[in-house]
Formats: structure tokens, C-alpha cells, sequence
């Protein structure tokens, strides 16, 4: 079988990490040609077919070089503060500056350049991209690579690349803010979905008018949401606070745990039961990036899912509420947080 996506890898001479998950803060990084910089890419084991994520590391005083791909991304700052400089479709220059835990996607083959702002400081970007998708469909690097093709209608409102954006009112849960860059994303304005469970607070992005999901999600101190599940290559970045993820099949008596902080990344793979839980002094904020939009879904498929996100397994939909979890998950998240002097804040949603 050829997979021209994996044999592209192979062939750009960046280290390739393979694992359930990752603190992308700790991956080693080598010289990337195609990006200017250094960096690796990472493959969690959930990532599925559609979708990738890269590691750029910019040195201090230091840019990336100029480029261009008939692919999506979501870039997301780890560390570091400079400026990105975006090129639309009539020549005019967009740039804006980001810090850590900004969030922002270039227009589709709009061409652009990252720059370190710090004369010490590294910095260092994750990029979730659906290359992927693109490589395996056209199988040339030319075509994603090197494709005059513009997009204007993509390139959003001239405000979209400075921080505004609109919001777009829809339903808790599947409320949007569109823009093309986010900031700070532990400071943008989130929206009550009381159905995940616990007090959370949740926002879609649509970025760059482009097809694939982001979402933010909070967690309040001492709390955790409802299990559910969902297709693979929905890459989940721990932005603030500490917590871990249990994971698991249906039917399966064995559960995954993933403890993460800032810098953390992992995907649950195809259908897998998740749980998300809080277990420091502060709320947890996370991002979720994945193929297939809210406003895009991509296929009939991605789209039934997502409308089952918050409904209960027994009406057809693939959320577990908390009277019906595995008595085990309440047990071992009341001794997580002895662990470290905090008592959950529970009470109100689970018995016992």
C-alpha cells in the first residue's frame, strides 16, 4: 500500500514521534528546509486519516520562510512571542502579533511567515494541519506545495486578522466565534453547555472560514465532564491548568489514563469512550482541533456524530451521563484529588 502522506515524512528529514500522546514542549527538533526553521512531527495514535500535527521551533531574532499549501492548519502557540505576516489574494500584508496560548489558522494558500519577536527566546508553534487529506488525495507535492490558486472568499473580514471577530449564535455547544486569529484563547469569552455536565463552558471556532473543528472547552475547579465519544483525529491541547483523560472501548473493562498540563497533546482514537478531569487550583481550558467543522462537517458521518455529542448513549447519541458512568471513575477521581489536598466540587451531578 503507498500512503504518499507517510512517505512525504519520511522523506523531510524532521523526527517523527509516534505515541498515545505528547508534551510537544519536550520534543526534540532538527532543521526543516521546507519550513525554515527547526522542527518534528507528531503523530498520536489517535490522529486517524485526515490529520497531522507539526512542531516549528523559530530561534530567537529568527523567522521561518515564506510558504504557501493547499492545505488547512490551526497554529497554536506553545511558548514564545512574535508576529505573523499574512499575504492575501491582492497582495495587501496582514500581520499580527501572538503570544503563548494564541490561536490562529493563515487563509487557505494565503502565503505567510511566522517571526520571533524575543532576541532569547525561542519559540515554538504547533501547527494541526489536513495535509494528510490533501497529500493522499492528489499524491503530489507540487499540487499542495507550489498552486497559484487563491481564495479570497476565505481571507474573512479585515478585523479577523487583528482579534475581532463575530459571534454566531446558534445553540449551547454548537454557538461559533469566527475569526481568523484568537489572541489568547484563556481569555476568550465562553458559552454555558450545561448538557456535557459540571458547569463547563465551550466555544466552536471558525477559522479562516475553513473546514476543520476547533473548539475551547473550561472545566471549573474540582470538576469533570461527562464521558462521550467521537470519531479519530481530534487533537485535544491541555491550554491551562492540570488534569488527566481517562479513555476506553465500550464493553472494555480497561481504561487509559493520560495526565496533561500546558503543552500537552493527545487524540482519542476512532469511537473511544473520554473523560476529561480537572485536578488543579484552577479552571482547565483546553483545545480541540479535528477534521470537519461544525459550519463544515465533511462527510454525513462527522456531521451524525457531532449531533450526538451531548445526548445521552441510551437515546442514540454518544454521551454516557454521570448515573450511568462506571462506578470506578467518581472512586478514582475523589482519591486523585486527595492526593493532592483538593475535594471535588461533585456533588451536585454524581451520588455518592
Amino acid at each position: 500500500m503507498v500512503d504518499p502522506y507517510l512517505d512525504w515524512s519520511k522523506g523531510e528529514g524532521v523526527p517523527i514521534f509516534e505515541a498515545f500522546g505528547f508534551n510537544l514542549l519536550d520534543l526534540d527538533t532538527a532543521p526543516w528546509a521546507r519550513f525554515g526553521c527547526r522542527g518534528a512531527i507528531a503523530h498520536v495514535q489517535g490522529r486517524g486519516d485526515f490529520m497531522t500535527v507539526f512542531v516549528l521551533e523559530i530561534a530567537p531574532g529568527k523567522s521561518t520562510a515564506p510558504i504557501r499549501h493547499l492545505c488547512e492548519s490551526v497554529i497554536y502557540v506553545l511558548s514564545g512571542h512574535g508576529s505573523t505576516t499574512v499575504e492575501d489574494s491582492e497582495g495587501r500584508s496582514h500581520t499580527f502579533e501572538w503570544g503563548p496560548n494564541s490561536v490562529f489558522a493563515p487563509p487557505l494558500n494565503c502565503r505567510y511567515r511566522h517571526f520571533n519577536g524575543s532576541g532569547s527566546e525561542p519559540v515554538r508553534l504547533a501547527m494541526s494541519s489536513n495535509l494528510p487529506t490533501v497529500l493522499n488525495l492528489f499524491h503530489s507535492e507540487r499540487f499542495v506545495f507550489d498552486n497559484p490558486v487563491s481564495f479570497p472568499e476565505r481571507e474573512g473580514a479585515e478585523g479577523h486578522f487583528t482579534g475581532d471577530g463575530d459571534f454566531v449564535a446558534v445553540r449551547p455547544g454548537k454557538h461559533m466565534w469566527e475569526t481568523n486569529f484568537v489572541p489568547d484563547a484563556t481569555d476568550l469569552k465562553l458559552e454555558k453547555w450545561s448538557a456535557r455536565g459540571a458547569g463547563g463552558s465551550h466555544i466552536q471556532l471558525i477559522l479562516a472560514d475553513g473546514i476543520l473543528h476547533a473548539h475551547i472547552s473550561e472545566m471549573p475547579v474540582g470538576t469533570y465532564k461527562k464521558a462521550h465519544r467521537h470519531g479519530p483525529d481530534v487533537h485535544v491541547y491541555c491550554l491551562s491548568g492540570t488534569g488527566y483523560s481517562l479513555l476506553w472501548y465500550e464493553g472494555d473493562p480497561d481504561i487509559t489514563r493520560v495526565d496533561w498540563r500546558h503543552g500537552w497533546v493527545f487524540a482519542p482514537p476512532d469511537m473511544m469512550f473520554h473523560q476529561h478531569f480537572n485536578t488543579g487550583a484552577d479552571p482547565v481550558r483546553y483545545l480541540a482541533v479535528g477534521h470537519g467543522s461544525v459550519r463544515y462537517p465533511f462527510t454525513q458521518n462527522m456531521w451524525r456524530i457531532y449531533q450526538g455529542i451531548d445526548v445521552d448513549v441510551r437515546k442514540g447519541g454518544n454521551q454516557i451521563e454521570y448515573e450511568d458512568q462506571d462506578p470506578r471513575i467518581h472512586r478514582m477521581y475523589v482519591e486523585a484529588m486527595a492526593e493532592i489536598g483538593f475535594a471535588p466540587k461533585m456533588q451536585d451531578f454524581v451520588k455518592g
